[in-house]
């Protein structure tokens, strides 16, 4: 165990909408019982992709005790999962993540996907 930043949800905020699991790329989070969770300290990076894209404000960075992160347990996770992967896509071209690079966003209140051809355009709206 070591102080190092993870991610931490809020469970009376989280409404179980499930936006903030496709944006961790590691695997770490899933719905448990309705709520988002952290299934394993080892496999959240802290790099906060998942942060941006909830729309009620539940998932905050903190520094705690936690097991370091892993890319071996990565790759393990990886490898369960596989069969059920549904890529991601942009909400305004439908570039798919195998096209292009898709970041979360928050775009009128809502969390979505925009890739790097289409971002540039919502910016200077």
């Amino acid at each position: 165990m070591t102080q190092r930043s993870i991610i931490h949800i809020n469970e009376e905020l989280c409404n179980g909408c499930g936006v903030c699991i496709s944006p961790c790329a590691e695997g770490a989070l899933e719905l448990v019982d309705g709520k988002a969770k952290v299934i394993r300290d080892e496999l959240c990076d802290g790099a906060g992709f998942c942060l941006g894209v909830c729309p009620v404000g539940a998932l905050t960075l903190e520094v705690r005790d936690s097991a370091l992160f892993s890319e071996k347990a990565v790759e393990e996770m990886k490898i369960k999962v596989a069969g059920h992967y549904i890529p991601q896509q942009c909400n305004f071209c439908h570039n798919t993540e195998d096209d292009a690079y898709l970041l979360p966003i928050k775009h009128k209140g809502k969390a979505l996907w925009a890739c790097t051809r289409c971002l540039p355009k919502l910016i200077h709206q």
